[in-house]
Protein backbone atom coordinates (compact mmCIF):
# COMPACT_ATOMS: atom_id res chain seq x y z
CA UNK A 1 0.00 0.00 0.00
CA UNK A 2 1.30 3.45 -0.90
CA UNK A 3 0.93 5.95 1.92
CA UNK A 4 1.10 9.73 1.58
CA UNK A 5 2.07 11.45 4.80
CA UNK A 6 0.19 14.44 6.18
CA UNK A 7 2.98 16.86 5.23
CA UNK A 8 2.56 16.04 1.53
CA UNK A 9 -1.19 16.62 1.75
CA UNK A 10 -0.66 19.88 3.65
CA UNK A 11 1.85 21.09 1.04
CA UNK A 12 -0.58 20.29 -1.75
CA UNK A 13 -3.49 21.90 0.03
CA UNK A 14 -1.60 25.14 0.68
CA UNK A 15 -0.82 25.77 -2.96
CA UNK A 16 -3.34 23.76 -4.93
CA UNK A 17 -7.02 24.34 -5.68
CA UNK A 18 -9.36 21.39 -5.92
CA UNK A 19 -13.16 21.34 -6.12
CA UNK A 20 -14.73 21.27 -2.65
CA UNK A 21 -16.92 18.35 -1.65
CA UNK A 22 -20.46 19.06 -2.94
CA UNK A 23 -23.26 19.55 -0.40
CA UNK A 24 -25.26 16.76 -2.03
CA UNK A 25 -22.41 14.30 -1.41
CA UNK A 26 -22.08 15.50 2.19
CA UNK A 27 -25.81 14.87 2.71
CA UNK A 28 -25.54 11.38 1.24
CA UNK A 29 -22.51 10.49 3.34
CA UNK A 30 -24.16 11.83 6.51
CA UNK A 31 -27.22 9.65 5.91
CA UNK A 32 -25.07 6.66 4.98
CA UNK A 33 -23.04 7.01 8.18
CA UNK A 34 -26.07 7.39 10.45
CA UNK A 35 -27.06 4.59 12.81
CA UNK A 36 -30.01 3.57 10.64
CA UNK A 37 -29.66 4.91 7.09
CA UNK A 38 -32.98 4.97 5.25
CA UNK A 39 -33.54 4.17 1.58
CA UNK A 40 -36.27 6.80 1.39
CA UNK A 41 -33.99 9.50 2.75
CA UNK A 42 -31.25 8.63 0.25
CA UNK A 43 -33.80 8.61 -2.58
CA UNK A 44 -35.14 12.02 -1.55
CA UNK A 45 -31.63 13.52 -1.40
CA UNK A 46 -30.79 12.26 -4.90
CA UNK A 47 -34.18 13.20 -6.34
CA UNK A 48 -33.66 16.75 -5.05
CA UNK A 49 -31.09 17.32 -7.82
CA UNK A 50 -32.98 16.84 -11.07
CA UNK A 51 -29.87 16.61 -13.25
CA UNK A 52 -28.20 14.01 -11.03
CA UNK A 53 -31.42 11.99 -10.74
CA UNK A 54 -31.77 11.95 -14.54
CA UNK A 55 -28.17 10.76 -14.94
CA UNK A 56 -28.70 7.95 -12.43
CA UNK A 57 -31.76 6.70 -14.29
CA UNK A 58 -29.96 6.96 -17.62
CA UNK A 59 -27.05 4.86 -16.41
CA UNK A 60 -29.07 2.23 -14.57
CA UNK A 61 -31.26 1.69 -17.67
CA UNK A 62 -28.26 1.51 -20.03
CA UNK A 63 -27.15 -1.73 -21.74
CA UNK A 64 -24.28 -2.47 -19.37
CA UNK A 65 -26.63 -2.96 -16.41
CA UNK A 66 -28.77 -5.25 -18.57
CA UNK A 67 -31.99 -4.96 -16.55
CA UNK A 68 -35.04 -6.87 -17.69
CA UNK A 69 -37.31 -3.93 -16.90
CA UNK A 70 -36.95 -0.16 -16.96
CA UNK A 71 -36.26 1.65 -13.67
CA UNK A 72 -38.53 4.69 -13.65
CA UNK A 73 -37.83 6.48 -10.38
CA UNK A 74 -34.98 7.11 -7.98
CA UNK A 75 -36.45 5.02 -5.17
CA UNK A 76 -36.40 1.98 -7.45
CA UNK A 77 -32.82 2.82 -8.42
CA UNK A 78 -31.78 3.05 -4.77
CA UNK A 79 -33.45 -0.28 -3.99
CA UNK A 80 -31.64 -1.91 -6.91
CA UNK A 81 -28.19 -0.41 -6.26
CA UNK A 82 -28.27 -0.28 -2.47
CA UNK A 83 -27.18 2.60 -0.27
CA UNK A 84 -23.46 2.46 -1.06
CA UNK A 85 -24.07 1.72 -4.72
CA UNK A 86 -26.22 4.79 -5.32
CA UNK A 87 -23.79 6.95 -3.34
CA UNK A 88 -20.85 5.77 -5.45
CA UNK A 89 -22.75 6.35 -8.68
CA UNK A 90 -23.84 9.85 -7.66
CA UNK A 91 -20.30 10.72 -6.52
CA UNK A 92 -18.99 10.07 -10.02
CA UNK A 93 -21.57 12.38 -11.55
CA UNK A 94 -20.87 15.12 -8.99
CA UNK A 95 -17.19 14.92 -9.88
CA UNK A 96 -17.94 15.74 -13.49
CA UNK A 97 -20.01 18.76 -12.46
CA UNK A 98 -17.33 20.02 -10.07
CA UNK A 99 -14.86 21.31 -12.66
CA UNK A 100 -15.26 24.63 -14.48
CA UNK A 101 -14.23 24.56 -18.14
CA UNK A 102 -13.26 28.24 -18.01
CA UNK A 103 -10.61 27.45 -15.39
CA UNK A 104 -9.11 24.43 -17.19
CA UNK A 105 -6.58 24.40 -20.01
CA UNK A 106 -7.92 21.14 -21.48
CA UNK A 107 -11.25 20.26 -23.09
CA UNK A 108 -13.29 18.77 -20.29
CA UNK A 109 -16.01 17.41 -22.56
CA UNK A 110 -13.52 15.11 -24.29
CA UNK A 111 -11.96 14.10 -20.96
CA UNK A 112 -15.31 13.16 -19.39
CA UNK A 113 -16.42 11.33 -22.53
CA UNK A 114 -13.37 9.10 -22.20
CA UNK A 115 -13.86 8.65 -18.44
CA UNK A 116 -17.52 7.72 -18.99
CA UNK A 117 -16.55 5.18 -21.65
CA UNK A 118 -13.95 3.61 -19.35
CA UNK A 119 -16.55 3.46 -16.55
CA UNK A 120 -19.08 1.82 -18.88
CA UNK A 121 -16.61 -0.72 -20.27
CA UNK A 122 -15.31 -1.50 -16.76
CA UNK A 123 -18.87 -2.22 -15.63
CA UNK A 124 -19.50 -4.50 -18.60
CA UNK A 125 -16.26 -6.42 -18.07
CA UNK A 126 -17.03 -6.79 -14.36
CA UNK A 127 -20.40 -8.36 -15.09
CA UNK A 128 -18.77 -10.97 -17.34
CA UNK A 129 -16.07 -12.08 -14.93
CA UNK A 130 -16.27 -15.34 -12.99
CA UNK A 131 -15.46 -13.46 -9.79
CA UNK A 132 -17.96 -10.92 -8.49
CA UNK A 133 -16.84 -7.29 -8.54
CA UNK A 134 -19.32 -4.60 -7.37
CA UNK A 135 -20.33 -2.76 -10.54
CA UNK A 136 -20.82 0.52 -8.68
CA UNK A 137 -17.15 0.39 -7.57
CA UNK A 138 -16.06 -0.22 -11.15
CA UNK A 139 -18.15 2.69 -12.39
CA UNK A 140 -16.82 5.01 -9.70
CA UNK A 141 -13.16 4.08 -10.25
CA UNK A 142 -13.63 4.37 -14.01
CA UNK A 143 -14.90 7.92 -13.67
CA UNK A 144 -12.64 9.02 -10.82
CA UNK A 145 -9.24 7.37 -11.49
CA UNK A 146 -7.92 10.20 -13.69
CA UNK A 147 -9.66 13.06 -11.84
CA UNK A 148 -6.24 14.48 -11.01
CA UNK A 149 -5.84 15.43 -14.68
CA UNK A 150 -8.57 18.15 -14.77
CA UNK A 151 -7.42 19.24 -11.30
CA UNK A 152 -3.89 19.79 -12.63
CA UNK A 153 -5.30 21.49 -15.74
CA UNK A 154 -7.16 23.85 -13.43
CA UNK A 155 -3.97 24.79 -11.55
CA UNK A 156 -1.25 24.80 -14.24
CA UNK A 157 -1.81 26.84 -17.39
CA UNK A 158 0.84 24.88 -19.33
CA UNK A 159 -0.43 21.46 -18.29
CA UNK A 160 -1.99 20.94 -21.71
CA UNK A 161 1.53 20.94 -23.19
CA UNK A 162 2.64 18.16 -20.83
CA UNK A 163 -0.48 16.14 -21.66
CA UNK A 164 -0.11 16.58 -25.42
CA UNK A 165 3.58 15.62 -25.37
CA UNK A 166 2.74 12.49 -23.42
CA UNK A 167 0.02 11.60 -25.94
CA UNK A 168 2.47 12.06 -28.82
CA UNK A 169 5.35 10.11 -27.31
CA UNK A 170 5.01 7.20 -24.89
CA UNK A 171 8.73 6.73 -24.19
CA UNK A 172 8.18 8.62 -20.94
CA UNK A 173 4.99 8.12 -18.94
CA UNK A 174 2.58 10.95 -18.19
CA UNK A 175 3.26 10.48 -14.48
CA UNK A 176 7.02 10.89 -15.06
CA UNK A 177 6.47 14.03 -17.14
CA UNK A 178 4.21 15.49 -14.46
CA UNK A 179 6.76 14.75 -11.75
CA UNK A 180 9.48 16.46 -13.78
CA UNK A 181 7.35 19.56 -14.39
CA UNK A 182 5.42 19.92 -11.11
CA UNK A 183 6.99 17.55 -8.52
CA UNK A 184 3.65 15.76 -8.22
CA UNK A 185 1.37 13.77 -10.55
CA UNK A 186 -2.29 13.26 -11.35
CA UNK A 187 -2.50 10.00 -9.34
CA UNK A 188 -1.42 11.82 -6.17
CA UNK A 189 -3.72 14.78 -6.92
CA UNK A 190 -6.60 12.40 -7.64
CA UNK A 191 -5.94 10.64 -4.34
CA UNK A 192 -5.96 13.99 -2.53
CA UNK A 193 -9.25 14.93 -4.18
CA UNK A 194 -10.79 11.54 -3.37
CA UNK A 195 -9.76 11.69 0.29
CA UNK A 196 -11.03 15.25 0.66
CA UNK A 197 -14.38 14.03 -0.68
CA UNK A 198 -14.30 11.17 1.89
CA UNK A 199 -14.39 8.40 -0.68
CA UNK A 200 -13.87 4.84 0.64
CA UNK A 201 -10.21 4.25 1.52
CA UNK A 202 -9.81 1.35 -0.91
CA UNK A 203 -11.09 3.53 -3.77
CA UNK A 204 -8.63 6.27 -2.79
CA UNK A 205 -5.77 3.76 -2.83
CA UNK A 206 -6.77 2.46 -6.27
CA UNK A 207 -6.76 6.03 -7.60
CA UNK A 208 -3.32 6.59 -6.08
CA UNK A 209 -1.90 3.38 -7.55
CA UNK A 210 -3.66 3.19 -10.92
CA UNK A 211 -0.34 3.59 -12.77
CA UNK A 212 1.61 1.31 -10.41
CA UNK A 213 2.64 -1.62 -12.62
CA UNK A 214 3.73 -3.58 -9.53
CA UNK A 215 0.23 -3.63 -8.04
CA UNK A 216 -0.60 -7.02 -9.59
CA UNK A 217 2.85 -8.61 -9.22
CA UNK A 218 1.61 -10.83 -6.37
CA UNK A 219 -1.91 -11.95 -7.27
CA UNK A 220 -4.22 -12.06 -4.26
CA UNK A 221 -7.45 -12.01 -6.30
CA UNK A 222 -8.86 -9.52 -3.83
CA UNK A 223 -11.73 -7.21 -4.75
CA UNK A 224 -9.26 -4.35 -5.09
CA UNK A 225 -6.98 -6.28 -7.45
CA UNK A 226 -9.97 -7.39 -9.50
CA UNK A 227 -11.16 -3.78 -9.72
CA UNK A 228 -7.68 -2.57 -10.70
CA UNK A 229 -7.26 -5.26 -13.36
CA UNK A 230 -10.72 -4.56 -14.79
CA UNK A 231 -9.90 -0.85 -14.99
CA UNK A 232 -6.64 -1.52 -16.87
CA UNK A 233 -8.43 -3.77 -19.37
CA UNK A 234 -11.16 -1.16 -19.91
CA UNK A 235 -8.59 1.62 -20.34
CA UNK A 236 -6.87 -0.37 -23.07
CA UNK A 237 -10.08 -1.17 -24.94
CA UNK A 238 -11.12 2.49 -24.95
CA UNK A 239 -7.61 3.60 -25.92
CA UNK A 240 -7.45 1.18 -28.85
CA UNK A 241 -10.88 2.22 -30.10
CA UNK A 242 -10.13 5.93 -29.77
CA UNK A 243 -6.49 6.03 -30.89
CA UNK A 244 -5.90 2.68 -32.65
CA UNK A 245 -2.97 1.85 -30.38
CA UNK A 246 -2.72 0.12 -27.01
CA UNK A 247 -2.68 2.20 -23.85
CA UNK A 248 0.84 2.91 -22.54
CA UNK A 249 0.39 0.60 -19.52
CA UNK A 250 -1.04 -2.38 -21.38
CA UNK A 251 2.08 -4.13 -22.77
CA UNK A 252 3.48 -4.49 -19.24
CA UNK A 253 0.08 -5.21 -17.67
CA UNK A 254 -1.73 -7.60 -20.01
CA UNK A 255 -0.39 -10.90 -18.69
CA UNK A 256 -0.86 -9.86 -15.05
CA UNK A 257 -4.38 -8.53 -15.74
CA UNK A 258 -5.50 -11.78 -17.37
CA UNK A 259 -4.00 -13.81 -14.50
CA UNK A 260 -5.83 -11.80 -11.83
CA UNK A 261 -9.10 -11.84 -13.79
CA UNK A 262 -8.70 -15.61 -14.37
CA UNK A 263 -9.17 -15.25 -18.12
CA UNK A 264 -7.62 -17.40 -20.81
CA UNK A 265 -6.98 -15.90 -24.24
CA UNK A 266 -10.30 -17.08 -25.71
CA UNK A 267 -12.32 -15.71 -22.78
CA UNK A 268 -10.39 -12.44 -22.98
CA UNK A 269 -11.16 -12.08 -26.69
CA UNK A 270 -14.86 -12.82 -26.11
CA UNK A 271 -15.17 -10.15 -23.41
CA UNK A 272 -13.07 -7.74 -25.48
CA UNK A 273 -15.41 -8.15 -28.46
CA UNK A 274 -18.48 -7.55 -26.29
CA UNK A 275 -16.85 -4.49 -24.77
CA UNK A 276 -15.88 -3.10 -28.17
CA UNK A 277 -19.44 -3.61 -29.36
CA UNK A 278 -20.70 -1.62 -26.36
CA UNK A 279 -18.05 1.05 -26.99
CA UNK A 280 -19.34 1.60 -30.50
CA UNK A 281 -22.93 1.71 -29.29
CA UNK A 282 -21.93 4.48 -26.87
CA UNK A 283 -20.04 6.48 -29.50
Amino acid sequence: MIEIDSKVLTDLESGFTIPPKPELLQSLQTELNSDSPELNNIANIVAGDVAIAAMVLKVINSPYYGLARTITDIKQAVMFLGLEGITNLVTGFLLEKAFDQDKCCIRLERFWDTASEIAAISTLIGKKLKAKVPTENLHMVGLFHDAGIPAMAMNYANYVDVLEESNRNYHLSLVAREEAAYRTNHAVIGYFLATSWNLPKNICQLILRHHDDAYLDTPTFSQDQLTYATLKMAEDIVHVNRRFVHSPDWPDMQEKVLTVLDLDEEEYQDIKEDAEELFHSLA
